[in-house]
């Protein structure tokens, strides 16, 4: 078991070096004294391809595309500031935030500003990267004229060279399931994270650390994203499952396993949803009023949220 959960290990991290560099992508080099990457140019939504990691300038604009990827793969190591669990940006969109289907940051940066039903408004690329570290990262948004913001939309900006505004593109978010043929089941789900998830995520779902250092994230518990997060929702996180999981087997698992497993994962408590005001009910009914949403539910015999420890997590102590 322990040397399975060591190869595993291994391919995350050789992924996510893979990602990084840009290794299989189809664009070409810069020429070696350009100093400016060759981005290719979308006709169509389907011929976009994000330029190689190895075309970053070498000027002051590259170091700061630099500096976005290396906060965007180890968040909490260069912006301990703002982070309050184990997790990275690269934990929820994977290679680097180039891979397809796995809310890839160059289909998402050409579509801000966007209307988000989640604040009932208009926002920003800024203020949805500050969302983020608030939600998934159970952190503090970083200000709007910070180096961390500036670093990953120049980030962004640089995969993304190329792509048409405006437009979906091809690969963009987690591809949307139907609704399962059964409803989604805890039992049927926890066999599904035991034979499939629990080997990297660990049985207690906490996630896994090789020498100090997250490889595997926490699922639920304290060093997981806080309620507030887009992936405490079961569809959401079904879709993102169904598209990316197991590690190196994706789209092994069928439909209603992935809603099952979602449901699974979503059913454990995590950090409170920072917009929490006192009331469980007000807090669901304002902002998790979905049939796919268990904060506020009782599961098991326990309502979710009701024993959520305060968001924040480490930050709190600070």
């Amino acid at each position: 078991m322990e040397l399975n959960f060591m190869r595993l290990a291994q391919a995350a991290l050789i992924l996510s070096v893979a990602g990084a560099s840009g290794a299989g992508a189809q664009t070409q080099l810069p020429a070696p004294d350009s100093g400016t990457p060759i981005a290719p140019v979308a006709t169509t939504n389907k011929d976009f391809t994000p330029p190689d990691a190895r075309s970053i300038p070498d000027n002051e604009f590259g170091a700061m595309v630099r500096k976005g990827q290396d906060i965007f793969m180890r968040t909490g190591e260069y912006t301990k500031d703002y982070v309050g669990n184990s997790m990275n940006c690269a934990s929820c969109h994977l290679d680097a935030g180039r891979r397809e289907d796995s809310s890839p940051l160059w289909a998402a940066y050409v579509l801000y500003p966007a209307y988000r039903a989640k604040n009932n408004r208009v926002n920003t690329l800024t203020e949805r990267l500050q969302g983020c570290f608030q939600y998934s990262m159970n952190g503090i948004a970083p200000p709007a004229d910070s180096e961390t913001i500036i670093a990953l939309q120049s980030y962004m900006y640089w995969l993304a060279q190329g792509a048409p505004t405006g437009v979906k593109l091809e690969g963009q978010g987690y591809p949307r399931l139907e609704e399962p043929e059964q409803k989604p089941d805890f039992v049927r789900g926890e066999r599904v994270y035991e034979q499939n998830c629990a080997l990297c995520h660990g049985t207690d779902g906490g996630g896994q650390k090789v020498e100090g250092k997250m490889v595997f994230p926490a699922l639920w518990g304290d060093d997981s994203f806080n309620w507030g997060a887009g992936m405490h929702s079961v569809s959401t996180a079904a879709a993102f499952i169904k598209a990316n999981m197991p590690l190196g087997k994706a789209g092994t698992l069928t439909d209603q396993e992935a809603w099952d497993v979602a449901q699974y994962m979503n059913s454990h408590e995590r950090p409170q949803d920072p917009r929490y005001d006192g009331s469980l009910e007000a807090t669901r009914k304002q902002f998790h009023d979905e049939p796919s949403d268990l904060y506020g539910m009782s599961v098991n015999g326990k309502i979710l949220g009701q024993n959520a420890t305060p968001a924040g997590g480490t930050l709190r102590n600070k």
